[in-house]
């Protein structure tokens, strides 16, 4: 019984969770996995820091517009 099944070429290591495979002298590479990224983390690779300062200011500005009831000029 299960005689006509074969191994597969590679799985998860149920001891450490890494991929294991048939050949001991090359395993597979580990997965490397990404980290998470923040928002801010993204936005500052899209923006320049001068961009940012710009942006902030135009978002303060609208605040106290809103704030005080007047209009920008």
């Amino acid at each position: 019984m299960g005689e006509d099944v074969e191994a597969p070429a590679q799985w998860d290591c149920p001891r450490c969770g890494f991929p294991a495979g048939m050949d001991p002298v090359n395993p597979p590479a580990p997965v490397r996995n990404e980290p998470y990224k923040t928002h801010l983390a993204y936005v500052k690779e899209r923006r320049s820091d001068e961009d940012g300062a710009a942006l902030l200011e135009e978002a303060l500005e609208a605040l106290r517009v809103r704030r005080n009831g007047r209009v920008p000029g």
